[in-house]
């Protein structure tokens, strides 16, 4: 048989056609253990910390131990379908996430894959879920206040854009509570918001969406679900996945409010994964560098500096303790982390005072300076005066003769726990809290009976609403209170117009009157 040339030309002509001057070298290792969540694999000598990895069945896997004769690998997914033998290949990226606009109003898990059924997520960026946090010289002090629209809060523990504030307390004293209502007072407000659900069963994350979305507050926010049915690896990175898609608008000039819900489920599984990974255990089971995986997380809410572009990201840790121990490791770790504390205490949660914060243990170390002027100068005496009120409360209930400066204290004291009471899912205005605080600062409810307080509140907002808006408009553009007495005079003349629920009752049972 006979070869032409043109054959063996036409030949030579398709193999350099195909022909790739690039070679692909992939390093491949092979895995030698796998179970809870972690494998272990040899032959991967040049893998990277954090790099991600790709396993035979298309699942991905994280670098966390590098050791002597093989790699510590967290497997970001499920792990029943990896056999020993199976081989694991490097892909040369650091772990990511995407970010960006897309994100908003949806829910996804911490690989950033979309869980809410309305389809793929089609974003154009990634960003790596650790980053080192800003340093001194690229912030700035905290100087604009994030209003939550809880009146506890605002007046005694103001939070400022770019703080860290931890919400700690017992299981069911209104921690969630708490952050969904500042979640959803950011609307309107140039505020995104990324809701970290860590850990939480995910019948309660679907409520909190539905909750989002009813109020209108999912539309700038992104939810990142890690549930507790997930390999631990997923709730451990949930949060630094949180972080880097929150980063993506700070780094924009864009405010982020971050809610990390809670950091103890996270701590609790990162201890497993330590433990599987046969890392010292130190304090509780802990892991020595615990302390770190939170401190790294938290430094990265910033207030940035102009340069580059005055974004900021608050972070609102949650920690959940037992029995109110506040000294416990993982709740004295973050408080030190922290720019200060909301208390929830789980006594005044069951006697109905609700937002259930503790004014004596609560602390903003940063917020005061970020405060409004108008809060400052009519929250100004409310923390001393619950104090006060709460020390007599206790020695009063033991003797009946009190004189009339020691009760008049108790009156105000019980109005002042009355008027920071607030309904779920009800956040007030700035303009709002300031009416009603200075109602309470300058004598205006001490004739008002306990019981009435907060239908007062409700129909002085009403009133101010149809009558005055302009003192409501003043104080939100100017952060001021009004000058001269008009704001006085408006409180005084609905005060002497407000009936009392014993004359309403007379009133109804008398037509004559």
């Amino acid at each position: 048989m006979s070869i032409k040339a043109e054959e063996i030309s036409s030949l030579i002509k398709q193999q350099l056609a195909n022909y790739q001057d690039q070679l692909s070298v992939e390093e491949t290792g092979t895995v030698t253990y796998v179970g809870d969540g972690i494998a272990r694999a040899h032959g991967l000598d040049n893998a990277m910390a954090g790099e991600l990895l790709e396993f035979d069945n298309g699942v991905y896997g994280m670098v966390q131990n590098l050791e002597s004769n093989d790699v510590g690998i967290v497997v970001l997914g499920e792990f029943g379908g990896i056999r020993e033998g199976d081989s694991v290949k490097r892909t040369g990226r650091i772990m990511e996430v995407p970010v960006g606009d897309a994100l908003l109003g949806r829910v996804v898990d911490p690989l950033g894959r979309p869980i809410d059924g309305l389809g793929e997520v089609k974003t154009e960026s990634t960003r790596p879920i650790e980053k080192k946090a800003p340093g001194v010289m690229q912030r700035q002090s905290v100087f604009e206040p994030l209003q939550t629209g809880i009146k506890a809060i605002d007046a005694l523990v103001p939070i400022g854009r770019g703080q860290r504030e931890l919400i700690i307390g017992d299981r069911k004293t209104g921690k969630t509570s708490v952050a969904m209502d500042t979640i959803i007072n950011q609307k309107g407000q140039n505020m995104i918001c990324v809701y970290v659900a860590i850990g939480q069963k995910e019948s309660t994350v679907r409520s909190q969406v539905e909750t989002l979305r009813r109020y209108g507050a999912l539309d700038y926010t992104i939810v990142v679900s890690a549930g507790p049915s997930d390999p631990a690896p997923l709730l451990w990175i949930a949060p630094y996945a949180g972080a880097a898609m929150g980063e993506e608008f700070m780094y924009n000039g864009k405010h982020v409010l971050i809610v990390y819900d809670d950091l103890s489920k996270q701590a609790d599984a990162y201890r497993e994964l330590s433990l599987v990974l046969r890392r010292p255990p130190g304090r509780e089971a802990y892991p020595g560098d615990i302390f770190y995986t939170h401190s790294r997380l938290l430094e990265r809410a910033a207030k940035l500096s102009d340069e580059l572009g005055g974004g900021s990201m608050t972070a609102l840790p949650i920690i959940q303790t037992q029995a109110g121990d506040v000294a416990a490791y993982i709740p004295t770790n973050v408080i030190s982390i922290t720019d200060g504390q909301i208390f929830l205490d789980s006594d005044l949660f069951y006697a109905g005072t609700r937002p259930a914060i503790d004014a004596g243990t609560s602390v903003s170390r940063v917020g005061g300076d970020a405060q409004a002027k108008a809060m400052k100068k009519v929250a100004g005496t409310l923390r001393l005066d619950l104090a006060s009120y709460s020390e007599l409360a206790s020695f009063a209930q033991f003797g009946s003769d009190l004189d009339e400066a020691t009760q008049a204290k108790l009156n105000r004291g019980r109005r002042t726990v009355e008027v920071l009471k607030q309904g779920l899912h009800q956040p007030e205005s700035v303009s709002q809290q300031v009416v009603i605080l200075y109602a309470l600062t300058h004598g205006y409810l001490d004739k008002v009976a306990v019981e009435d307080i907060l239908r007062f509140e409700s129909e002085l907002f009403e009133n101010f609403a149809a009558s005055h808006q302009d003192l409501f408009d003043q104080i939100k553009e100017t952060s001021q209170l009004p000058e001269g007495d008009s704001l006085d005079q408006a409180i005084k003349d609905f005060a002497a117009s407000f009936q009392s629920s014993e004359e309403k009752k007379a009133a109804t049972s008398d037509p004559n009157k």
